[in-house]
């Protein structure tokens, strides 16, 4: 689960992680109230998307007179800002976070995650802030330094000490990476975190370290822990077939291609997947409806599927073990019919209770096409999709 900045900024401000003032906008007056309430110049006028990269598209500003603020706040409030991580259509903003500016020595960046391989959490240090750090990865890989601590032990003074030497800090900018480090890691871990990345996190002229920025993710697993964090979800900025399927326990991603897909297993579904590109076709999301699939729960996924736009063709492909080939064929019949069938269907039943499941699709009256494999069905449901 995705939060906006300003919304990071509050668990950051819980912890102990320096920030600095700032006041949500959702409307222009919103904005001047904000910027009154902060009390000095200048301020930075933000657009809260789901998204990085906002600066250069727009949606950042600075303010030295009130007349800024409102005239930037008019301008971002309500655009389309497209971002490297929107996608060309962008994203609609909605909300503004004015903050107090401050008297910036240095940028750099600095991000929390797991890693995997190693099992342990993650810093990632470089004095490249305020860039994409993906280029920085790729390009010049020795300006940034990793940082992986010890469950056991935890963050040590030592690590704090070493990226503080990375990152070119002294005297005061050190004293303050040793109290934000630390405060950082415990908020990563208490709160269930799969990342917090602060790009830019920088060094003021008074030798302090502060999140200019804030990018936090939470483990969807554990929200059940964090009440106050499932609060600040914002469904505007998250995909609404994403949302429904989360209301019948359904793993939905949202894609960009044009196959609809319905399987259950995430494996099969990876491997279906593949199919339908190696055939050239462009999976229209991933959908795993589960091993313990009913029959409501395949009538919602189908739904889910067809009232995608981009969706030419559709692809159920199930292996029954748990999950019944008739439940599995009847939950797609009955929410063909009932959604009024419109694109060609490929279905592809193996397992238990397979011939009572084709049956019931043969005698369902609906225009399906069966095929026998994997291989099969991509090729069917690809070809159908290009002539539809």
């Amino acid at each position: 689960m995705k939060v906006h900045e300003y919304q990071g900024k509050e668990i950051f401000r819980r912890f102990g992680v320096a920030v600095l003032e700032g006041h949500l906008a959702t409307t222009v007056d919103d904005a001047v109230a904000a910027a009154r309430k902060i009390g000095k110049y200048p301020v930075v006028v933000k657009a809260q998307i789901h998204a990085g990269g906002r600066g250069k598209g727009g949606g950042v500003k600075l303010a030295k007179t009130e007349d800024e603020v409102r005239a930037h706040a008019k301008a971002i409030l309500g655009m389309q800002l497209v971002t490297h991580q929107t996608g060309p259509k962008g994203q609609k903003v909605r909300k503004l976070f004015i903050e107090a500016g401050c008297n910036i020595a240095r940028e750099l960046y600095l991000g929390l995650l797991l890693d995997r391989e190693s099992s342990r959490l993650t810093f990632i240090a470089s004095n490249e802030g305020g860039m994409e750090i993906e280029k920085v990865a790729e390009e010049t890989p020795e300006k940034l330094l990793k940082v992986q601590v010890d469950p056991a032990t935890g963050l040590s003074p030592f690590q704090v000490r070493q990226m503080g030497y990375f990152l070119k800090l002294d005297g005061p900018a050190m004293k303050s990476a040793m109290k934000f480090l630390p405060a950082l890691y415990k908020a990563y871990g208490e709160m269930d975190c799969t990342l917090v990345e602060i790009n830019p996190l920088v060094v003021t002229k008074e030798g302090e370290l502060v999140a200019l920025d804030a990018k936090v993710n939470f483990d969807d697993n554990a929200l059940y822990r964090h009440p106050d964090v499932e609060e600040m979800r914002d469904p505007d900025e998250e995909d609404a077939k994403e949302n429904e399927a989360k209301k019948y326990d359904l793993s939905y991603i949202s894609l960009d291609g044009n196959v609809g897909c319905m399987v259950n297993g995430a494996g099969l579904a990876m491997a279906t997947m593949d199919a339908i590109k190696f055939f050239g076709g462009a999976p229209a999301n991933f959908l795993d409806v589960g091993g313990g699939a009913t029959q409501d729960k395949v009538t919602a996924a189908f739904k889910i599927i067809l009232s995608d736009p981009n969706v030419k063709a559709v692809l159920v492909n199930i292996f029954g073990g748990i999950a019944k080939c008739d439940v599995i064929a009847g939950g797609v019949v009955g929410a063909a019919k009932e959604v009024g069938l419109k694109v060609p269907l490929v279905v592809r039943l193996e397992g238990t209770n397979v011939d009572l499941g084709r049956k019931i699709l043969k005698d369902s009256g609906l225009p399906i096409t069966s095929a026998e494999g994997v291989r099969d069905a991509a090729e069917k449901v690809v070809k159908a999709a290009a002539s539809a």
